[in-house]
């Protein structure tokens, strides 16, 4: 495709410099001495699937991502080597921190709504016209993960994603073959060849539960999973892949949180009718720490923790599966928290700031994507809250994560399932708060952004959150407790019903920053917004090169 698009003022070298130091360079080390020898050798071939998975992405994310590289690549100038690398930490020409706006000339000046996965001309109204007269089976095709639109003779058709991007998935699925062949794990063995399979059938539904399954010393997550990257409709999955290695102790530590979980959802706080009285008990946790990660995990705002497979077939049956990606964890608490903590919290508050809490509760946002309404039943028909509220659904599902993991939390604390009391709670709830604004330095355009606004506000409407005179921020621990269960009420209640007004009113009226929050924002600003991993131990097995 011509890159020539319409003009847009864009930064000059010193400007982008700035720009790129939003993200704190971190070097990732893994020790990969406790595995065997085969799985050592499996790590090779993984990397290059990783790696491969990039540039998938990159025609996924935007029809010119792959010709744009390409020119970035042969622009050896100063400013040329700073926009191929602000291009590759964004997987694009367009800012992940700065509402998605371009920072290359001769590019749109946002990234499409539809990404890559729709023509550029079509209309939602379009779609959605079209979707409407398919029978059910090609319906289903047409909204679901794995086809990308395209048209045929002017008509819309769907196109399933084994033949869209043939050429890369039979190189990616002979990758992953070869490391199946190596590790000396069995199951790690049957995902990789189930997952193979899939690329290149485009049915995910057995690898993905081979994947949930999975119990290896290397944790390989790999494949279109995610769905925020269709800002039209949430439908269509982007291609991602984190290799990690498993961190058996503090998997260990986390393991008796999903014996709970039953207990939790019986006990949520939503009309009885709408709880599930069967969540998935076999749902395991990883704590793992990252070797790798690629395509849509390694975006802009890396992802500290995810929770999959979305397949709602998949979550009914065998639950979902959380995996902790520590190490991450730790270099943002420490690269990014710590300091905006000085800034955002009161002096007294400080010494409440706690990693524990911090890593803690992103264990729980992860377990409440598996909690809550995901089968429900909408004009007659049975649906799902991510098709009934489209694309709405993703800051909404966030927000509710964010809201249940601390509803959660709140009822162990309360029935003395974790230990601490008062002062555990307390650190629970400052800690979430600096963390708030680390999140919402990410922009309201993404959508843990845009979640963490609608629970900003509403707390701060709640008088739950405060602002002090000195401009720093504190928690009313008199009030946080009863403003987490009403809002945990509001969002579980709209993913229930479907009910896309409301979700539509609740982010209009709460999911942008305010002038208060603004402000404080603003004096973060030579804060590194997030991290920049330098994957160490991955070049050293595999070294990487500028043309990648």
């Amino acid at each position: 495709m011509a890159l020539a698009q319409n003009s847009h003022p864009v930064p000059e070298l010193e400007e982008l410099k700035h720009m790129q130091a939003r993200f704190a360079p971190v070097q990732m080390r893994v020790d990969t001495s406790p595995l065997s020898v085969a799985d050592r050798t499996a790590l090779l071939p993984l990397i290059h699937a990783a790696r491969l998975v990039d540039d998938l992405f990159l025609r996924q994310y935007w029809s010119g991502g792959a010709e744009c590289k390409s020119k970035l690549q042969r622009d050896r100038t100063p400013l040329g080597l700073a926009r191929f690398d602000y291009f590759w930490l964004n997987k694009g020409p367009w800012s992940a921190l700065d509402g998605e706006q371009a920072f290359l000339p001769d590019v749109p000046a946002h990234k499409p709504a539809g990404a890559n996965f729709y023509p550029e001309d079509m209309t939602k109204e379009e779609f959605e016209s079209w979707v409407k007269t398919l029978p059910d089976a090609a319906r289903h095709e047409a909204t679901g993960f794995f086809t990308v639109i395209r048209r045929n003779n002017g008509k819309l058709t769907a196109v399933p994603y084994a033949t869209e991007y043939a050429s890369e998935l039979k190189k990616l699925a002979a990758l992953l073959r070869d490391a199946a062949s190596k590790t000396g794990n069995a199951s790690l063995e049957r995902f990789l060849s189930a997952r193979a399979a899939a690329l290149q059938s485009n049915d995910y539904y057995a690898s993905d539960v081979a994947w949930m399954d999975l119990d290896a010393p290397i944790d390989v997550t790999i494949g279109p999973y995610e769905t925020y990257d269709d800002g039209l409709f949430g439908y269509k999955a982007s291609f991602e892949a984190y290799i990690t290695v498993r961190d058996d102790h503090e998997t260990e530590k986390v393991k008796f949180f999903s014996s709970h979980l039953q207990e939790i959802e019986n006990n949520l706080p939503i009309d009885a009718k709408y709880r599930n009285p069967k969540i998935g008990a076999l749902a395991p946790i990883r704590v793992v720490n990252q070797v790798i990660a690629s395509g849509d995990a390694a975006k802009g705002v890396r992802t500290a923790a995810f929770n999959l497979p979305n397949d709602e077939r998949v979550v009914r049956e065998k639950g979902s599966k959380r995996v902790m990606l520590r190490n991450v964890q730790e270099a943002k608490y420490t690269s990014t928290l710590i300091p905006i903590s000085k800034r955002v919290l009161a002096p007294r508050a400080q010494s409440d700031l706690n990693f524990d809490a911090f890593f803690t509760h992103i264990l729980a946002h992860e377990l409440s994507h598996g909690i809550g309404p995901h089968t429900i039943v909408a004009n007659g028909q049975t649906s799902s809250p991510r098709q009934q509220l489209k694309d709405l659904y993703s800051a909404l599902e966030e927000a509710k994560a964010d809201i249940c993991g601390l509803y959660m939390l709140q009822y162990m604390y309360d029935k003395k399932q974790l230990a601490g009391g008062p002062a555990e709670e307390r650190k629970l709830y400052t800690t979430f708060l600096a963390s708030a604004f680390r999140s919402l330095r990410f922009g309201t355009n993404e959508a843990h952004g845009k979640g963490m606004a609608i629970q900003f506000n509403y707390f701060m409407d709640k008088g739950a959150f405060r602002e002090n005179a000195d401009g720093t921020w504190a928690v009313d621990n008199t009030r946080i407790k009863g403003a987490v269960r009403d809002l945990a009420n509001e969002l579980l209640t709209i993913e229930a019903t479907g009910d896309y007004a409301a979700g539509k009113k609740m982010i209009e009226t709460l999911g942008q920053l305010r002038p208060a929050t603004a402000q404080t924002i603003a004096r973060l600003k030579d804060i590194p917004t997030d991290i920049n991993p330098i994957d160490v131990t991955a070049n050293a097995i595999a070294p990487a090169s500028r043309e990648f």
